[in-house]
């Protein structure tokens, strides 16, 4: 799948959208100027609550270069709040918005794939024997966090390592807030009956968005994680969108499956942080 600079920028697009509604939610949920949503040059600017991951600069690069002053007061919010800048940059983007990064001190820390594949017509899921994937309801919101969470907290030691690690309570905030804002929707996993794995989807401008994917390390290499992303493209097949986007670390296990379910490396997101 080739992916030129109008694809990127409408992918870039979708991801500005769900940073800045999750971070909005945050906003309505916490006491006023906890958090700030900043247009910036076709991109935004987030601040949700201490240790988010929605605390960063994103889809910049498709609508022109930030001007100086508008930087200047990003990062004097972001070190009010003792928070390093954090800015994901498209290699697709324009060039100019590393070059002007770059001189204000932001160093590069890592980097992120962005993988996607075109669907078609609606799809069955293939799901491994002994494993079943069902949409996950609020009655179920602790037991999905559960799992999703002490995933995280042991990474697959294959590929580049993440360069974030983000407490259970900080991804429940999160989670809920874009549950509730940004139309996230949560999946679960069972292998033989017990709880394996959690992964959610967001779909919008006919884009899929593959997000928060994780498996208990007691059932990895059993085909949960794989299974899990079949239901998902098989959902978003079915309501009519015609890609589906994942972001993965470079080289990674979470990389080498979805490449096998048919997905191909769009584009790199550099991470710059700045403080």
């Amino acid at each position: 799948m080739f992916c030129g600079s109008e694809l990127a920028a409408r992918v870039e697009r979708v991801e500005t959208e769900l940073i800045a509604k999750g971070s909005a939610a945050a906003a309505a949920r916490l006491e006023p100027d906890t958090g700030f949503v900043i247009p910036l040059a076709g991109g935004v600017a987030s601040f949700a609550e201490d240790g988010s991951p929605l605390n960063k600069i994103a889809g910049l690069g498709f609508a022109g270069i930030p001007d100086e002053a508008e930087l200047d007061e990003i990062e004097r919010l972001f070190a009010a709040r003792e928070t390093p800048v954090q800015a994901e940059v498209s290699q697709l983007g324009d060039p100019g918005i590393g070059e002007l990064l770059t001189g204000r001190g932001y160093r590069l820390v890592s980097f992120e794939n962005v993988l996607g594949r075109e669907l078609g017509a609606p799809r069955t899921a293939d799901v491994a024997p002994g494993v079943e994937v069902m949409p996950s309801g609020e009655d179920e919101f602790d037991i999905w966090l559960t799992v999703v969470a002490d995933g995280f907290a042991h990474p697959d030691t294959q590929g580049v390592a993440s360069h974030e690690e983000f407490p259970a309570e900080i991804i429940a905030n999160a989670m809920r807030d874009l549950t509730g804002a940004a139309g996230v929707q949560r999946y679960l996993a069972r292998r033989d009956g017990r709880v394996a794995g959690g992964a959610s989807l967001r779909m919008s401008d006919g884009i899929a968005q593959l997000t928060g994917a994780a498996t208990h390390p007691a059932h990895r290499r059993h085909g949960v994680q794989s299974s899990l992303l079949s239901a998902r493209l098989a959902e978003a097949a079915a309501a009519g969108c015609d890609m589906a986007v994942v972001t993965t670390q470079p080289g990674s296990k979470s990389q080498q499956n979805v490449q096998r379910q048919g997905f191909a490396l769009l584009y790199t997101r550099a991470i710059l942080v700045k403080g």
